[in-house]
C-alpha cells in the first residue's frame, strides 16, 4: 500500500491553566461524568501549572521519528492530530487536505486493544474526516504493538535503569509493579486489553530475569459501584509494605509516554503513599523516545506498506491485533471511559 504521509494521533493535553477546563470538557463531552469529578481532575493539573507533559512528549517523538525516517530514506511527512486538544484531528486533516495528502498511515500513541485505546481513535479519525468533507485523506491505523520487540526493549532498558537505583544488596528482593490505566470490567471482558498487558509485562519481566512482579492498575474514574480492573496501585503498595518489602519499581507499561496519569497518579500520589509506608519507590521511564521504540514505529510503517514484509513480535506465539479485524476491540461507547491526558 502506498502512503504519502504519517499521522501521529494522540490524546492531547492542556498546556496552561486556561486550557484545563475546555480540555476536560472535550474529553467528557457526551459522557456520564459528574462535573465535580471533572473539577477534581482539574485540581491535579493545578499542581503542574495546567501543563500536561503529553504534548511536549509528542513533539519530541515527532522530531526523533523524523530523523529516523530520514536516516533510512523513508520520505513521509509527519502530521500530528489530537483527539481532545490542539492540534485537533479535524484541523490537522484540513491541513493535510490543503497539502494534497490523499492517504495517510496513522500511528496512535497507545499499544493495546480496547475501546478507549484503539476503537475510539478510529471513530475520532472518522468524525474528523466527516468534518473536513469528501476531500479528506483516507487514514489507516497501524496495528497494536504491545508485543513488538522494540516496545519491549525500551521498557526493559528503562526498568533496568530504575532497578540500578536500588542499593545492590537489596536489589534481588525488589518488586516490580507494572501499571496501566484501569478500565471498566465490562470493557475489559470484551477486548484483549487485560490479556495484552499481562503478556507485555511477562515479556519484559522475562527479559529482565525478574520473578517478583505484578500487574496493577491506576487512574480509575468510575463510581465505586462499577467494577473496574484491579488491584489499584495504592492498594498494592500497602500490601507490599505489610509483606515487609522495602523497594519497588513502578513500571508504567500501559503508557508510551508521560502524561497526567503518570506524573500525578504515580510520581505524586503513589510516591507520597510510598513515603508514608516507608517504601523506597523508583518510577521507570515510559518508552518515550527510546531508540528501539522509535525504530519500531518505522518498522510498523514498512510492515503496513509492504504486506509481504515479515511481522516482528516478541514471545513464542504470534498475536497480532488490528482494529480492522475481529477480536481487537469492541464497537459502541461504554457508559464510562478513562479521563487522561
Amino acid at each position: 500500500m502506498k502512503y504519502d504521509a504519517l499521522l501521529l494521533v494522540s490524546f492531547g493535553g492542556p498546556e496552561g491553566m486556561t486550557d484545563v477546563i475546555p480540555f476536560l470538557e472535550n474529553v467528557l463531552r457526551g459522557r456520564n461524568v459528574p462535573r465535580e469529578r471533572m473539577l477534581q481532575v482539574a485540581r491535579h493539573y493545578e499542581l503542574f501549572d495546567g501543563v500536561s507533559p503529553i504534548n511536549n512528549e509528542n513533539r519530541r517523538l515527532i522530531d526523533s521519528l523524523a530523523s529516523e525516517l530520514n536516516a533510512h530514506g523513508l520520505d513521509l511527512p509527519i502530521y500530528w492530530g489530537n483527539r481532545n486538544w490542539h492540534p485537533l484531528l479535524a484541523d490537522t486533516l484540513r491541513q493535510m487536505t490543503r497539502d494534497g495528502i490523499t492517504r495517510a498511515l496513522a500511528f496512535v500513541t497507545s499499544a493495546y486493544s480496547s475501546y478507549s485505546s484503539c476503537r475510539q481513535y478510529i471513530e475520532d479519525i472518522e468524525r474528523a474526516q466527516e468534518a473536513v468533507g469528501s476531500m479528506a485523506p483516507k487514514v489507516d491505523k497501524i496495528r497494536a504493538f504491545y508485543n513488538h520487540p522494540g516496545f519491549i526493549e525500551a521498557n526493559v532498558e528503562h526498568i533496568r535503569s530504575a532497578l540500578a537505583q536500588i542499593p545492590e544488596n537489596r536489589r534481588g528482593d525488589a518488586r516490580v509493579a507494572f501499571t496501566a490505566h484501569s478500565v471498566p470490567r465490562s470493557m475489559a471482558d470484551n477486548c484483549a486489553y487485560e490479556r495484552q498487558l499481562q503478556e507485555a509485562s511477562r515479556l519484559v519481566a522475562d527479559k529482565l530475569g525478574v520473578s517478583h512482579w505484578n500487574l496493577v492498575y491506576q487512574s480509575r474514574s468510575g463510581p465505586p459501584t462499577q467494577p473496574w480492573l484491579e488491584p489499584d496501585i495504592c492498594d498494592h503498595l500497602r500490601e507490599l509494605s505489610s509483606d515487609g518489602v522495602r523497594d519497588v519499581v513502578l513500571a508504567p507499561i500501559g503508557f508510551v509516554s508521560d502524561h497526567m496519569e503518570v506524573v500525578y497518579d504515580l510520581d505524586t500520589q503513589a510516591k507520597q503513599l510510598a513515603e508514608q509506608l516507608g517504601l523506597n519507590m523508583v518510577r521507570a521511564r515510559t518508552a518515550g523516545t527510546h531508540p528501539a521504540f522509535v525504530s519500531m514505529i518505522r518498522e510498523l510503517i514498512l510492515e503496513r506498506m509492504d504486506p509481504s514484509r515479515p511481522t516482528r513480535f516478541a514471545g513464542a506465539q504470534a498475536q497480532l491485533f488490528d482494529c480492522y479485524t475481529e477480536g481487537c476491540c469492541p464497537k459502541g461507547m461504554p457508559a464510562m471511559v478513562p479521563v487522561t491526558g
